[in-house]
């Protein structure tokens, strides 16, 4: 079945779309509408204006206008989501001055499936290249969340998964390979080695998820580079035309050796397309 006729995820019912406005959230606007007219999702449009103290200073016109803005740009999302056929959509605007938390809370509250969030946005919410907000949103998120650049586009054809061995890179690849089965798509299963030494555990890893693919008759190809984890990542999924990246989060601390601290923040802030990350249950 094509991805135009199905679902990709599994369990899709409440989706959680986090947007700072710009047009670097484009892409995640675009794909968690996509997602919500495919899967029958509800869509939750959500943005946070800022109350931090020293914003005082910019005068009560100018805070006002600001958030007559945020509210007509969310309503127009919403009209937008509604007219391509999302059954329900809600338009959410909250004020803090800890915008990942405010994510998180929301998708708590909302109990949703997963997190689309952009990058590269303004200072505050989506400040996602190098930043901490999108750290701290997979860290703590109790769902899936997917970051999609402002130009990708997720066609399904080609996924790779990262994975280190550990529960939660089982759970990327399970998500994966269930992805892959329903749009037709091919897998990649990458494991990376910073030595030589490394090498046979990285087969052993990317074996355990060959193995899942081939119980569920998807076409599978493991390979074992050598090199920086987040280095390799891009760069493979650049040169064979991945358009979305899987990988396990791990804790509040990002992803377990695999993509340990700032690494995950530079898989995300290069890759030019999507990146889904997965939470063990």
């Amino acid at each position: 079945m094509s991805p135009s006729q199905s679902c990709p995820l599994s369990k899709l019912d409440e989706l959680l779309l986090a947007t700072d406005r710009s047009a670097f959230s484009e892409g995640a606007v675009r794909e968690a509408i996509n997602f919500a007219v495919k899967c029958s999702s509800r869509l939750y449009v959500m943005s946070v204006l800022e109350t931090n103290p020293q914003y005082e200073t910019i005068g009560a016109d100018v805070y006002e206008k600001e958030e007559t803005e945020a509210l007509k740009y969310l309503e127009s999302v919403k009209a937008r989501a509604l007219q391509a056929g999302v059954y329900s959509c809600e338009a959410v605007l909250h004020y803090g001055e800890e915008p990942y938390r405010l994510i998180v809370n929301e998708a708590v509250d909302k109990k949703v499936d997963m997190i689309i969030i952009g990058r590269r946005g303004r200072g505050g919410l989506m400040k996602v290249l190098m930043g901490q907000v999108a750290a701290k949103v997979i860290g703590h998120a109790p769902c899936k969340v997917l970051v999609v650049p402002r130009a990708a586009k997720i066609e399904y054809k080609n996924i790779l998964v990262a994975t280190d061995g550990s529960a939660h890179s089982v759970a990327a690849a399970s998500e994966a390979i269930g992805i892959a089965k329903r749009c037709g798509s091919a897998v990649i299963a990458l494991s990376t080695a910073y030595t030589e030494g490394d090498l046979e555990e990285a087969k052993a890893n990317v074996d355990k998820v060959v193995d899942m693919a081939r119980d569920e008759g998807v076409p599978i190809e493991a390979i074992t580079p050598m090199g920086r984890s987040h280095n390799v990542i891009v760069e493979t999924a650049g040169g064979r035309g991945v358009d979305l990246i899987v990988m396990g989060t791990y804790g509040k601390t990002g992803i377990k050796r695999l993509l340990m601290g700032s690494s995950t923040e530079r898989v995300i802030g290069h890759a030019g397309c999507a990146v889904l990350v997965v939470r063990a249950q």
